[in-house]
C-alpha cells in the first residue's frame, strides 16, 4: 500500500484499502510495508491513536483524498511548494473554524450522560452493528463515570477489560467491581458467598524452604519427637499470621451472617489454607499486582503488608463474591461494593475474533467518553463540520490568500469531503448526489450532515450524532503535515544531491 506522489508507476492507496486500514492493521502491517511512503501513513496512524484514540481510518483517507487533490495540480505544472504554502494557510485557517464550530459542554461535578452517550454511540456505531453498539453505549459511559473524580486526572486502567470465550457477543455487561482470573484454592471453601469483609494483603502465607536452601543450611535429628518440633517450629511463624487473620474474622463476622475473604499477592500454602477453610474462610492467592491495586478502589479498605497492621478499618465490602467455572479456568467475581472508583467490562463471545472487535470498539467507545470530558466539548458529526469547513474556506479564507496558494487552500478544502464522501460509498449511496445536497444546504446556512439511510441530508443535534473535538483537531493537524513531508520529497532528495557535488 502506497500512494501516487509524483512517480505515475507508484502503487495508489485508494480509499477502499485506507478504509481498511485501522489502527490494528497498521501496527501488524507496519513491519512489512516496504514501501517508504506508505510506512509513514502508518506511523501516523499509529499516533492519532495514542494521542486521541480514534480517528485512525479518518486521518489515512484524509491524507490519501490530500494527494489525489494534489496531483490534479501537480500533473498540470504547479510546483508543489505552492501547494504545500497553500495547505498551511488553510490548516491554520480549518482550526480556528473548529474553535467556532465545536458545540461547549459543561461538565461540573455531574456530567450530562446523554451528551456522553451520544459520543459513545456514534463512535462505537463506527465498528460494530447497531444492536451491540447501542448496548455497549450505556457499559462504556457507566464504566468511566464509575471511576470518574471531578478533582482528578482520569485514568481509564482502572476499567478492567476481561474476556470470556462463552456464550454471546450481546452477553457482554459491565461489572461494578472486580473479576479475578483465578479462584480459590480449596475444596471446602465456599463457591457464593454475600455481605462479605474483604481483606486485601501482600502477605507471604507459606513455608519457604529456598532460604534454608540458599545459606545450605542443615537440620538433624534423632527420633519423631525432634522432627515433629522441628517441622511445628518452622511452621509457627506462618500459622501466627494465619492465626491473626482468623481472629480478625471472628471479632468482625461473630453475631452476624457475614462473611470474610482473603485476597492475596503472594501465596498461601495448603496447610495455611486448610486452616483458614476450617475457620470459613474464602482465600484467593498469588492475585495480579493491578488487581490488587482496583480492589482497595472497588471495596475500599486499604491494602496491607503486614498482618501487624490487622483493623476492622482495613476492611473493604462486597455484597456479593462467587466463582465462575467455565471449563478449566476458573473466575471469581467481586460484585455489589459500596463506592467503585474501579469497574470491569466482561467481554463474551462466540470466538477469538468477535472478542478482539469488541475489545477494540470498547477501547475507543472509552477513549472517546474521556476526550469529551477533558474536551467540554464535542463536535457535530455526519460529516458536516468538513461541509462546513470546506464551504468556509472557498467562500471566505480562499479570497484573502494572494497568488497561486489559493489553489492550496481549494485543494485542502475539497480533500475534507473525503469524510461525507466515504459515508455515502459505504451506504451505497451516490456521492455526487450527496455533496451536492450538503452543499446546497450549507449554502442557505443550515449546517446538517448525511443520513446513511436515505441519503438525505439531516440536523446532527437533533439525531444525537457528536463527535471527539480532540479527535479532529489531531486530524487536521497531522494529515497536513504528512502530505507536505510527501509533496516536499523531490526537494529533499534534490538538496542531498546537490550537497554531495564537489565544489
Amino acid at each position: 500500500m502506497s500512494l501516487r506522489v509524483l512517480n505515475p508507476n507508484a502503487e495508489v492507496l485508494n480509499k477502499s484499502a485506507a478504509l481498511h486500514m485501522n489502527i490494528n492493521a497498521a501496527k501488524g502491517l507496519q513491519d512489512q510495508i516496504q514501501n517508504p511512503t506508505a510506512i509513514m501513513i502508518a506511523r501516523t496512524a499509529i499516533a492519532q491513536d495514542d494521542i486521541s484514540g480514534d480517528g485512525t481510518t479518518s486521518t489515512v483517507i484524509f491524507i490519501g483524498e490530500l494527494m489525489k487533490q494534489s496531483e490534479r495540480y501537480i500533473d498540470e505544472g504547479m510546483h508543489p511548494r505552492v501547494l504545500v504554502d497553500g495547505f498551511e494557510i488553510a490548516k491554520r485557517a480549518t482550526l480556528q473554524f473548529l474553535e467556532k464550530f465545536k458545540t461547549p459542554v459543561v461538565m461540573g461535578n455531574e456530567p450530562d450522560k446523554e451528551i456522553l452517550k451520544m459520543v459513545a454511540r456514534t463512535t462505537l456505531r463506527t465498528k460494530l452493528y447497531e444492536a451491540l453498539a447501542d448496548q455497549l453505549t450505556d457499559i462504556v459511559v457507566n464504566g468511566v463515570l464509575c471511576i470518574w473524580k471531578p478533582e482528578e486526572a482520569l485514568d481509564l486502567f482502572m476499567v478492567e477489560i476481561m474476556h470470556m470465550r462463552q456464550k454471546f457477543d450481546v452477553d457482554t455487561r459491565l461489572v461494578e467491581g472486580l473479576v479475578l482470573d483465578h479462584g480459590s484454592r480449596h475444596p471446602d471453601m465456599k463457591r457464593r458467598a454475600e455481605n462479605c469483609h474483604i481483606l486485601t494483603c501482600n502477605v507471604s502465607l507459606e513455608y519457604d524452604k529456598r532460604l534454608y536452601n540458599e545459606i545450605n543450611a542443615g537440620f538433624f535429628y534423632s527420633n519423631a519427637e525432634q522432627r515433629e518440633a522441628m517441622v511445628a517450629a518452622e511452621r509457627q511463624q506462618v500459622d501466627e499470621r494465619v492465626r491473626k487473620i482468623i481472629e480478625l474474622k471472628n471479632k468482625v463476622c461473630s453475631g452476624n451472617d457475614n462473611n470474610f475473604v482473603v485476597i492475596n499477592q503472594k501465596g498461601i500454602d495448603p496447610p495455611s489454607l486448610d486452616l483458614l477453610a476450617r475457620a470459613g474462610i474464602i482465600a484467593l492467592r498469588r492475585a495480579k499486582r493491578r488487581n490488587m491495586e482496583r480492589l482497595v478502589l472497588a471495596c475500599g479498605g486499604e491494602a496491607l503488608n503486614s498482618v501487624d497492621d490487622l483493623t476492622p478499618d482495613s476492611l473493604g465490602w462486597a455484597g456479593l463474591v462467587y466463582e465462575h467455572i467455565i471449563g478449566e479456568e476458573k473466575y471469581t467475581f467481586v460484585e455489589n461494593v459500596k463506592n467503585p472508583h474501579s469497574c470491569t467490562i466482561l467481554i463474551k463471545g462466540p470466538n477469538d475474533h468477535t472478542i478482539a472487535q469488541i475489545k477494540d470498539a470498547v477501547r475507543d467507545g472509552l477513549r472517546a467518553v474521556k476526550n469529551t470530558l477533558e474536551d467540554e466539548a464535542v463536535v457535530l458529526g455526519a460529516g458536516a463540520f468538513e461541509v462546513a469547513a470546506r464551504q468556509y474556506l472557498v467562500n471566505e479564507v480562499k479570497k484573502t490568500v494572494q497568488g497561486r496558494a489559493q489553489l492550496g487552500v481549494e485543494a485542502f478544502a475539497d480533500a475534507l469531503l473525503v469524510v461525507p464522501k466515504t459515508l455515502a460509498e459505504n451506504s451505497g449511496l451516490d456521492t455526487q448526489d450527496v455533496i451536492i445536497a450538503l452543499k446546497s444546504e450549507h449554502d442557505r446556512g443550515n449546517i446538517v450532515g448525511l443520513n446513511q439511510h436515505s441519503g438525505d441530508p439531516i440536523d446532527p443535534q437533533m439525531e444525537g450524532i457528536f463527535d471527539n473535538y480532540s479527535v479532529k483537531r489531531q486530524i487536521i493537524n497531522s494529515g497536513p503535515v504528512i502530505a507536505s513531508q510527501l509533496l516536499s520529497v523531490d526537494e529533499v532528495i534534490r538538496a542531498g544531491r546537490n550537497m554531495r557535488k564537489p565544489n
